[in-house]
């Protein structure tokens, strides 16, 4: 399958200096078209000038789109027309091949990341618990801190100097690739490396994060690479998956990755293709169900049995199974009226505080993206500054909690013998444990696991659960965006369980449910509050505490949480794509785009080829424009009239040209293009840049010379006439995946190309410029 391709050249190391523009548009020459003039005065210059620069991981990157758009030229056409049904079969058997390859990667490389956080952190906690007990206090605080200081710096310095798209989270920019856009490294081979082992120092080192949204994007970098055939750049490729160099392909089997990433984090195989379609997924079909579903499957599979082989002990300090709160709470819920008011209580607390948090998160981040746009010693020592600030708190505040009798009867040790248990000894005498202790000098996941336990009710104050809430809340909003694999669940879900125990603790014997079940409404109301899902997230909360009678409940504080943050601002994940500078497309269009209409966007200098061109006029153009795509418009003698035959995309132009199939004349030569390339010559290539215009030389001779641009020329792409709306344009753009949208005039006598719509023509800014009073007048 053949590819619109369009790789960004960059200079300079991790910012590109040349920026290539998504075919930059065309202008439309109203006194030529005789249409009306627009409703509101527009910008004299028609020029697209929003930026082509955003923000990935903790670098400014050039971007661009992707084209899942199958080019229909001549070369594709006879390429399919000679396939074989075993090629045919090939290709089909690859694609369940390359998912089953998927999820056993992404599952194997959760299970690393499970073992290497509970043995690095667990050893760290022992070595702190074992000094406290011997008196050693100051000491046990230098150890503390001084392991999440080294952990951190090296987590930091991975970021900052090997793959810097690697920092936060990751979905944004997986959502972001997903919805079409492109950038530099977002799923390269080196962003995979520093994702999986900084996700593993960081979460040892005690930040406030989790491991659950770097999974994500580890589970699409996996796929990119398996998907592409290698990366010509480290010298790994594999010819036999030439059929998947094309982004169309590419981006199924990212949607797959990403769903086993999430079913990897939470052991939710379900989950994590809820999530994919949810969240981050703009296009979706039903085959493509099937195949996430196989991949987070396998995922499931693979966790298992890894799992059952480390609880014989055979995996150092892997404490109570590493993932999160598996089977932590199956208590049957029975509610009366006091409980129902509690939780809806809940769901409101949930949207309060949780577009608090998106509002902060995106202060925090703004201010964060000045500090690390001044090089990477500023990334790590803001790193280290934050690492020290956790380990401040995670060891002093517990100081302040009282000594607690341990109860009686208890089946486990009391305090806590080992790195996990929910009975810290802490400063405590014998017999007694430190309960706020047994929260923040834990792992994340036993932090979770001991909030959601229904064994004590009692187990925990109210003032403890109020500071963790405070404690955990202020630290995830100031950790996340430091130049660290980073998500946002963990922080969420810690913070959600403290209030929802901290209301289930208040209430006491007036409800009918226990502590550990307003936990998980309290994570659930939290999550639904800031990231804004619904289905996926509750199910993923489901197949966690492996509870479905609590299936109403999780249902309506999510509705609740999610509907009252709505009417604050966005979920958490949009707003840090609209922070970064993404070009994303929403299902839907604005308002003001139907007051527009297709032809009023378009910008120039408009360029165009002939059907047979002068191989200097292609050079020229192509050094001294940045566009990606040229219409091509054929006149007498090769048409009857002037027409608008297609278009053609600079990747395939330099291929072209550096085949040097030229004529002396003009004249159609595409019998002999067509026998000297093949479809797969003009595919995309992977994380190499492919050909640039630097590659190639040409005499002066060559130069006069003419090529015949018909048979790489697509010669069905999608147009519109240049009176649609606006809004009606971008959701066509949206739903077809496209990079490149001709505008037809509407009348004949004309030009028969208008103009090219681009992703960036659609975007607030771009429209904004040419008529600054429409954007507000809604």
């Amino acid at each position: 399958m053949m590819e619109n391709q369009g790789d960004i050249e960059s200079e300079g190391g991790g910012v590109g200096v040349m920026i290539m523009e998504d075919g930059k548009d065309l202008e439309r020459n109203i006194s030529e078209s005789g249409l009306r003039e627009p409703l509101l005065i527009s910008s004299k210059s028609r020029v697209n000038n929003t930026s082509q620069l955003a923000i990935i991981g903790a670098n400014v990157c050039p971007i661009e789109s992707l084209d899942y758009d199958i080019v229909e030229n001549d070369l594709f056409k006879q390429d399919w027309r000679s396939r074989k049904k075993v090629q045919i079969f090939q290709y089909i058997f690859l694609k369940w091949a390359l998912v089953l390859l998927i999820g056993l990667s992404t599952g194997l490389v959760g299970f690393f990341l499970n073992i290497a956080v509970e043995n690095i952190a667990g050893f760290k906690l022992l070595l702190t618990s074992d000094l406290m007990l011997q008196d050693k206090y100051f000491c046990a605080f230098s150890v503390f801190a001084g392991c999440n200081l080294l952990l951190a710096t090296c987590a930091a310095s991975l970021c900052a100097f090997i793959a810097p798209a690697a920092a936060g989270s990751g979905i944004p920019e997986v959502k972001a690739y997903l919805n079409g856009v492109d950038a530099h490294s977002i799923l390269a081979p080196s962003t995979l490396f520093v994702k999986i082992i900084g996700s593993a120092l960081g979460v040892s080192a005690g930040f406030v994060v989790g491991k659950e949204g770097p999974m994500v994007h580890t589970g699409a970098c996996i796929a990119n690479l398996l998907g592409q055939g290698g990366s010509r750049k480290y010298h790994m490729t594999w010819k036999w998956l030439k059929y998947f160099k094309n982004d169309r392909d590419r981006r199924d089997l990212i949607t797959c990755g990403a769903a086993a990433g999430v079913a990897a984090a939470f052991r939710a195989p379900v989950g994590g293709v809820l999530f994919a379609l949810e969240e981050v997924a703009s296009w979706w079909r039903s085959a493509l169900l099937w195949r996430t579903f196989f991949t987070t499957a396998v995922v499931a599979m693979v966790l298992r049995s890894c799992i059952q082989f480390c609880r014989s002990g055979k995996c150092g300090l892997f404490g109570q199974g590493g993932l999160i709160m598996f089977d932590v709470n199956s208590g049957a819920p029975n509610y009366n009226t006091v409980d129902i008011l509690a939780i809806l209580l809940i769901g409101v607390l949930g949207g309060l505080f949780g577009s608090l948090y998106n509002y902060l998160v995106d202060k925090v981040l703004r201010t964060y993206s000045i500090i690390n746009e001044r090089g990477p010693a500023f990334k790590i020592m803001l790193v280290m500054t934050i690492s020290i600030l956790s380990s401040l708190c995670s060891y002093g505040l517990p100081w302040f909690a009282s000594c607690t009798p341990c109860p009686v009867g208890l089946e486990e040790k009391c305090p806590t013998v080992g790195r996990s248990g929910n009975y810290k000894n802490f400063q405590c005498p014998s017999g007694h444990y430190n309960d706020l202790a047994s929260l923040f000098m834990n792992t994340n996941d036993d932090a979770i696991r001991n909030l959601l336990s229904a064994e004590n009710s009692n187990e925990f104050h109210l003032s403890t659960l109020f500071v963790f809430f405070a404690g955990v809340y202020c630290l995830g909003v100031i950790t996340y965006g430091i130049a660290i694999p980073s998500g946002l669940f963990i922080p969420v879900i810690l913070a959600g369980a403290s209030y929802g125990r901290l209301v289930g603790t208040v209430l006491g014997s007036v409800s009918n449910l226990n502590n550990g079940l307003f936990a998980l409404l309290g994570a659930a109301s939290f999550l639904g509050g800031t990231m804004r899902m619904t289905v996926s997230l509750c199910v993923i909360l489901l197949e966690l505490t492996n509870n479905l009678l609590m299936l109403p409940l999780v249902m309506l504080v999510l509705l609740i949480s999610k509907t009252v943050a709505d009417s604050f601002n966005k979920g958490v994940y949009d707003q840090i794509v609209q922070m970064k500078g993404l070009p994303y497309l929403e299902a839907h269009a604005e308002p003001y785009m139907r007051q527009l209409v297709a032809g009023d966007v378009c910008s120039g200098p408009l360029v165009t080829f002939s059907g047979v061109e002068k191989v200097g006029n292609i050079v020229h153009a192509l050094k001294f424009t940045g566009h990606n795509g040229f219409p091509v418009v054929d006149a007498p003698p090769f048409s009857d009239a002037t027409e608008f035959c297609g278009l053609v995309l600079r990747s395939h132009l330099l291929v072209l040209l550096n085949g040097k199939k030229f004529t002396r004349l003009s004249v159609l030569s595409g019998s002999s293009i067509l026998k000297s390339f093949h479809a797969f010559d003009f595919a995309k290539p992977g994380s190499g840049k492919g050909l640039k215009l630097e590659d190639l030389s040409f005499s002066a001779e060559e130069m006069e010379m003419y090529v015949d641009l018909h048979p790489i020329t697509n010669t069905s792409p999608y147009t519109v006439v240049e009176t649609m709306s606006l809004a009606k344009a971008a959701i066509l753009f949206r739903q077809l995946g496209l990079r490149h949208l001709c505008v037809v005039p509407k009348t004949t006598g004309r030009n028969p190309i208008v103009g090219i719509l681009t992703r960036h023509d659609f975007m607030p800014e771009h429209i904004k410029g040419l008529y600054p009073n429409l954007v507000h007048h809604k």
